[in-house]
């Protein structure tokens, strides 16, 4: 109970862990703002293409789209893990798609009925709304500003875990891949946790990849609960695979298990370096 009181209090004062105050470094990157009616207001987005985007016209890509995805925030670390993977020959190409925060517990937070969980920001709930966004808004946006295939996923850490979590088992067809590290599955009472039997029986017909991850100080109990439900109860058209990381904590899992967890999940035809 001591800890994963220390963990929403590390959620409710930190955000994302990993965010950096100042600009880190990265692969250059085009951004833009697009007006949503679901969030009612305008959300910046960063777009990162591969090496040999604009030149190679007929070619499409894969889509990485990733909450907590603005300059300060995740963007930055995650695209550098991406760019250097794909130019090492070690990744397949992909776009990445950063969604900037303006209000992030509100966004990666469905409804609750635990008081604690309220006083974590003035507005709690929000996440139907963001799937929204990201369902009828970004990604036919992307769809018709990229050259992209029809392979989507997508990564996110704490908060953001949470929303992916609840994005698979409420709307799995969004997205072919989750990735989901260490997310926050305590909320509502370990809402998904609970529910997942159901959730997972529910959908037999589902054809995804579930990549689960949890740190030492987090949420190791309810993840591997969740590991429980999924190994009696998985669609058989359901990769997935539960890394429990001890070694690791909330603040650094992200940056220590991106770049093989991405590597694994876009795994190249062949080990042929990108010029």
């Amino acid at each position: 109970m001591w800890s994963v009181r220390l963990f929403v209090l590390a959620f409710a004062l930190g955000g994302c862990a990993g965010h950096a105050l100042k600009v880190e470094p990265m692969p250059p990157q085009r951004t833009f703002a697009l007006p949503s009616k679901a969030l009612q207001e305008e959300r910046r987005i960063n777009v990162y293409t591969p090496p040999g985007y604009d030149a190679a016209k007929g070619v499409r890509y894969p889509v990485l789209y990733m909450p907590d995805g603005g300059e300060q925030e995740d963007f930055p670390h995650v695209a550098t893990a991406v760019d250097t993977a794909i130019r090492a020959g070690e990744m397949r190409p992909v776009i990445l798609v950063g969604i900037e925060n303006t209000e992030r517990r509100r966004d990666m937070t469905g409804p609750t009925q635990v008081e604690s969980d309220k006083e974590i920001a003035p507005r709690v709930g929000g996440s139907a709304a963001f799937r929204a966004f990201l369902r009828d808004e970004l990604m036919p946006h992307v769809r018709r500003e990229y050259r992209v295939t029809d392979e989507t996923a997508i990564i996110g850490e704490s908060a953001a875990g949470l929303f992916i979590m609840e994005t698979f088992f409420l709307q799995p067809e969004m997205f072919g891949t989750f990735i989901a590290l260490s997310p926050s599955i305590w909320w509502n009472n370990d809402e998904w946790v609970r529910r997942a039997e159901e959730r997972l029986k529910a959908m037999p017909d589902l054809k995804a990849t579930l990549y689960l991850a949890s740190a030492g100080d987090d949420v190791p109990e309810q993840a591997a609960r969740l590991a429980e439900v999924l190994r009696a109860n998985a669609p058989t058209g359901l990769r997935w695979k539960y890394e429990p990381r001890p070694d690791l904590l909330h603040a650094n899992i992200y940056r220590s298990l991106e770049a093989k967890v991405l590597r694994e999940a876009f795994a190249p035809a062949s080990t042929k370096a990108v010029p």
